[in-house]
Formats: C-alpha cells, sequence, structure tokens
C-alpha cells in the first residue's frame, strides 16, 4: 500500500467551509493511510461490542462459531464498503450526492431519507451506551447527563469539520489499541467461567443471522458515508491505496471489539455489555469506560457529520443554487443532534431489541441500493460522470426520477422479503430454512444483474436520443 505524496495541508483547527459541493483539485489534502486510522478507531467502542455479543446472547453461537461469523461477515460486507471509498477522490463529493446519478435528484430523496434515518439511528444508540459509560466512571452523573455530554462533544468537533476527525483518529487508534489489548488479557486472566467454551452451539440459522448482523450489515451501513471522508484525497494513482487502507481499517477495527462482545456475551449475564465489561476488567475498568466514551463521541461525529451533509443534499435537490457553507453545517448540525438526543434519552430503556430489529431493516433498505450504486459506478460508467449535472434542479443528464432505478430498489426489497426473519416478520423461505436469515445475499445475487441490464439498455437509449438532438440540430 503506498502513501502517496499529497500537495496541501491539513489544518485540524480550521473550520471546514465546503459542505456537499465537488472538492477543487486545489484543495485536495490529506493521506491515504489516514483512511486506515479514521475507519480503525472508529469501530473500536461500545456499540460493536453489543453488536458481536448479538452472535452469542441472541443467536446462541457457541464462543468459535461466533468469531467464525464475525470475520466472514465482515470481510465479506467490507469488500462493499471499501469500494465506495474509492468513490470520494474519484468525484470529490459525497457519496449520497453521487446517487443522484442513478436516481435522479428527486428520485435519490428515496434513498437518502432512508439513510439520515440511519444516521438518527446510529447516533442515538451511541449516546446511549455512551451515557452509560460514563455513568460507569462516576455515579454521580446520570445516565441521561452521559448522554447529553456525548453529544454536545460531539457537536463541537463536528463544528470543525473534516480535517478535525481525521486528526483525532489518527492519535485515538493508538491509545484506544493499547487499552482494549490489556481489557482483553484482564478478562482472560481472571477467567471467563469454567463452561466457557462449551456454552452455545453451531446453527446454520444463528451462523448466517450472525453473519449479517455482525459483519455484511455493519459494514454496508458504513456505505452511504465512506466517501465523504476520502472526497479530499487526492484522486490521481488513488484508487489502490485508497481501498486497501480503507479495507484493512474497518475489517481490523470491527473483528476485534466484536471478538470481545461475543466473548462478555457468554462470560457475563448482565444485560448491558458496558457494565458487564467493567466489572469484567476490575480496577482497569475505570480506564476502559473513559475510552468508551471517548470512542463514541468520536463515532458519532462521522454520523453527526454525515447525517448533515445529507440532510443539506435533500435540501439542495429543490434549490440548485444553493450550497451552504459552515453555518449552515453547524446548523443543521444543532437540529440533528437534538433529535437525537431526545430519541436517546426516551428509548434507552429498551435499546437493545430496539437496535437489533433496527440493523436487520437496515440490512434490507440498503443491499439494494449499495448494489446498484457499485454497478453503476463501476461497470456502467467507469467511474465518468458528469459532476455539475449532480447539482442541477433538473439533474441534467441524469433527470429528476429515474424510475427504473427507483423500481429496481423495490423489486430488491421485494424479493428479500420471503427471506427475511426478524421479530416483526418471519418469511416463508426463512421460515422453510429453519430460521436461517439469506435476504442480504438474495437481494445482491437479484439486483446487480437486474440493475446491470437495465442500466446498459437505459445508456443505449439515452445515446440515440443524443444522437437523434445532435443530426436534427445539425439539419437545422
Amino acid at each position: 500500500m503506498s502513501d502517496t505524496a499529497v500537495h496541501g495541508e491539513e489544518h485540524a483547527l480550521a473550520i471546514e467551509q465546503y459542505t456537499i459541493e465537488q472538492i477543487p483539485e486545489s484543495d485536495r489534502h490529506g493521506r491515504y493511510r489516514d483512511l486506515f486510522t479514521v475507519w480503525f478507531t472508529s469501530n473500536l467502542m461500545p456499540l460493536t461490542i453489543v453488536t458481536g455479543a448479538l452472535a452469542t446472547v441472541v443467536y446462541g453461537l457457541s464462543f468459535l462459531a461466533a468469531i467464525a461469523a464475525i470475520i466472514v461477515g465482515n470481510l465479506v460486507g467490507a469488500i462493499l464498503m471499501a469500494l465506495h471509498s474509492v468513490q470520494g477522490p474519484k468525484l470529490g463529493i459525497p457519496q449520497m450526492i453521487q446517487s443522484r446519478a442513478q436516481y435522479g435528484t428527486i428520485g435519490s430523496i428515496l434513498v437518502v431519507g432512508i439513510v439520515v434515518f440511519m444516521y438518527v439511528g446510529f447516533f442515538a444508540s451511541n449516546l446511549i451506551l455512551g451515557g452509560q459509560s460514563i455513568n460507569q466512571l462516576s455515579s454521580h452523573i446520570s445516565v441521561n447527563w452521559g448522554i447529553v455530554i456525548c453529544a454536545a462533544l460531539s457537536l463541537l468537533i463536528v463544528t470543525y469539520g473534516y480535517d478535525l476527525i481525521h486528526g483525532l483518529n489518527r492519535w485515538l487508534s493508538i491509545i484506544f489499541v493499547v487499552v482494549m489489548g490489556i481489557a482483553v488479557i484482564i478478562m482472560i486472566s481472571k477467567g471467563l467461567g469454567p463452561h466457557f467454551m462449551q456454552t452455545g452451539r453451531f446453527t446454520w440459522a444463528g451462523f448466517m443471522g450472525a453473519a449479517v448482523t455482525t459483519g455484511v450489515l455493519w459494514q454496508i451501513a458504513y456505505a452511504p458515508y465512506v466517501s465523504d471522508y476520502s472526497r479530499y484525497m487526492p484522486k490521481e494513482d488513488g484508487a489502490k491505496p485508497v481501498f486497501w487502507y480503507t479495507y484493512a481499517g474497518v475489517t481490523l477495527g470491527s473483528i476485534l471489539p466484536m471478538a470481545i462482545g461475543a466473548m462478555v456475551g457468554i462470560a457475563s449475564k448482565d444485560s448491558s455489555q458496558v457494565a458487564a465489561i467493567n466489572h469484567l476488567t476490575g480496577g482497569f475498568g475505570w480506564v476502559v469506560m473513559l475510552v468508551f466514551a471517548v470512542g463514541i463521541i468520536n463515532t458519532n461525529t462521522l454520523n453527526a457529520y454525515g447525517g448533515v451533509l445529507c440532510a443539506i443534499t435533500v435540501g439542495q435537490n429543490f434549490k440548485s443554487d444553493w450550497f451552504p457553507k459552515a453555518k449552515a453545517r453547524v446548523l443543521f448540525s444543532l437540529v440533528f443532534t437534538g433529535i437525537c438526543l431526545i430519541g436517546a434519552i426516551v428509548y434507552q430503556t429498551t435499546f437493545l431489541t430496539s437496535y437489533f430489529n433496527f440493523i436487520l431493516l437496515l440490512t434490507y433498505l440498503l443491499i439494494p441500493w449499495t448494489v446498484i450504486n457499485l454497478i453503476d459506478f463501476y461497470v456502467i460508467h467507469h467511474g465518468d460522470y458528469d459532476v455539475p449535472s449532480l447539482f442541477r434542479s433538473d439533474g441534467g443528464r441524469y433527470g429528476r426520477f429515474a424510475t427504473g432505478t427507483v423500481i429496481i430498489y423495490l423489486i430488491g426489497f421485494a424479493v428479500e422479503w420471503p427471506f427475511m426473519n426478524t421479530a416483526w416478520h418471519e418469511g416463508a423461505v426463512a421460515k422453510h430454512l429453519q430460521g436461517t436469515d439469506l435476504s442480504w445475499l438474495v437481494g445482491l445475487v437479484v439486483v446487480a444483474p437486474v440493475y446491470y441490464v437495465y442500466a446498459t439498455w437505459d445508456e443505449k437509449r439515452k445515446a440515440k436520443q443524443r444522437a437523434g438532438a445532435l443530426s436534427e440540430t445539425l439539419a437545422s
């Protein structure tokens, strides 16, 4: 992985002025290896641990089966996630702006709206765990006040924007690795229980479910905003290092804490994974809780930053000459944080169940989008887009509403339906397979060829129309 020389300097304490517009070549800066630290560090947090715990607590897998599922899911899902990261330097725009090329300016609101919902869910979920971590640090600080503290500090970092986010993650990655490593050593040395390796069992339903929940979904959930953090990078010869630094960071950063979650899920009967880790690490627990709180603040900064860019994207759909700067980003950040803050305080008592259902819903909604986006970028257009058209009110060459793409997206969700297995719906096929959820795999396999055939035909149709219009112009 080469780290190509870059031009320009990062100013972490300078407030970022750009929001959704294309980053000019003259303002491109950063190091490709920063993508490793931002995705590695952002995963070293309690929410990742809770996700890993689902493999043993909810699906009832043994520790070894859970680890295998976690590894497989993350390695597969991260391929799609890292492919999205490459789009950032190539186009210099946020991820969801690029979706206008597939769905049209108005049609894209469908998927952008879903992604905003995703950001709200992850932000609120992280706030609850952050509040619990601070409460574990000091019983004098209630969980609610801990939630408020985490929200306020995340908001502060978002105010400065892109460069401060990257700068913080370079330093935090070292601290987090050391603390998490010590925590694991302490938990193992204290003993995980006499029946630790015999607890749980292997089932295909559990294995596939755990693979979806802890791997594929976790990675694809990053896909709608991963290129937001690579769009400032120089695009010359950057595809390979951008992919590999992103892939390595997000897989290593996810597998480690998820494995810890699977371990804690067996070793402790405490319903709160945060409290369980605090207990299992003994006197070192306060350091772990402090790192958890900082990690949540750091990760929620990414959620808030991406959520705000998406909200601005929706607004710009209706006012094509609107290109807001830092003040608008701060205002949108305040509103976004306030909504998430209320949600976190209200729903904290039903958190684990709500979070489990929430991430399953995301699986079904994000799979069709990510397939359509990647096929369009890599196979249909080969990364060559008319970026100015993406900001026009009429959508330029991409139009306002791509009916065919929207229909295929909905078809993708429909074909997943019989294969789903959730608390609110068990499909006929999933029931026949004894609860094994293959919906994400079916979505990938079906949507990819259908969209490829449609998009290839549509491009030929548009080319004929342009040729006909040119002939008429020349004839006149």
